[in-house]
């Protein structure tokens, strides 16, 4: 990360006591001072956190005094709509007006800029999730023209890791979803803390640039258009033939077809090299079993 001169800036999330948050907090806290604004606090958080959420127009107003950049990440998830957890409302107003908020109240106070964090379900429109996300990025698009804001608009698979046990019971229920294509926690992470360079050390960005975050793949696109042409699970296995015996026994499938997102853009701009891959969840798979790997801390 950089700082400007020897002063450290001062790095506000939104939602920093999810997922993302767990792992953006502690590596933005070496070099800058991090708040975090959650309406719960994450076990020994050592960071300065703000309890309250971001519909408390004024809370926001008293925090984000001498904040310089927000990673806007707090949102209701796809996940909530798929277990009807959320209805319409609680879409709009966290998603929707919460965004408005930490947007408005962040030109008041004159916070240098953004990484917003949206989603690649901006494709499933109208879907209430994915409605609620093109809602988001036109809330930046239109803060960003109108008083000149640097914004920039993440847009990452789903990413909720193999530890959260609120929606995957194990790691293989997590791998068959990452199967079909998906990106790693840490590379969102990565993608955030890249976007916050970009951001701190770059004048000349366009307006409301838009990034899709994808993960790291061994498949090519030639691979992808001539898929199993040899059989069921024949692509999988001339890149894997190590780990087929591995994967029978717990009852994945070689045959599933992955979506792989253009990211050229993403590259051309962050420098961004998605780190996690089908090879990595493999190792992990054969060390760790259905557990999967330790919690990281």
């Amino acid at each position: 990360m950089y700082a400007t001169g020897e002063c450290i800036l001062r790095i506000l999330l939104t939602g920093g006591s999810g997922d993302l948050g767990s792992i953006l907090l502690p590596s933005l806290a070496t070099t800058h001072d991090v708040i975090n604004v959650d309406i719960q606090s994450r076990e020994a958080d050592t960071n300065k956190f703000v309890q309250g959420s971001i519909l408390d127009r004024e809370l926001l107003d008293r925090t984000f005094k001498q904040i310089d950049y927000i990673v806007h990440i707090a949102a209701w998830h796809g996940i909530h709509q798929v277990r009807n957890e959320k209805s319409a409302f609680d879409f709009w107003d966290l998603n929707v007006t919460g965004t408005f908020n930490v947007f408005e109240t962040a030109v008041r106070n004159h916070v240098k800029g953004i990484v917003n964090i949206s989603s690649t379900s901006v494709d499933e429109w109208p879907d209430l999730y994915g409605a609620s996300k093109v809602l988001n990025e036109e809330i930046a698009r239109t803060y960003a023209a109108r008083h000149a804001l640097p914004v920039i608009t993440l847009r990452p698979r789903a990413f909720i890791p193999y530890w959260n046990k609120t929606v995957y019971k194990n790691y293989i229920e997590w791998a068959q979803w990452y199967w079909k294509g998906a990106v790693h926690i840490d590379d969102v992470a990565q993608a955030v803390i890249k976007s916050l360079d970009l951001l701190i050390s770059r004048s000349d960005l366009p307006d409301n640039l838009t990034l899709v975050v994808d993960g790291a793949y061994e498949y090519t696109l030639n691979d992808l258009a001539r898929w199993d042409e040899k059989g069921p699970g024949s692509t999988f296995k001339r890149h894997y033939p190590e780990h087929v015996a591995l994967v029978a026994d717990h009852g994945l499938d070689p045959g599933v077809k992955p979506s792989i997102l253009d990211m050229e853009t993403t590259i051309s701009w962050l420098g961004y090299t998605p780190r996690y891959s089908l090879q990595n969840l493999l190792e992990e798979l054969a060390q760790f079993g259905e557990a999967g790997p330790p919690i990281p801390h």
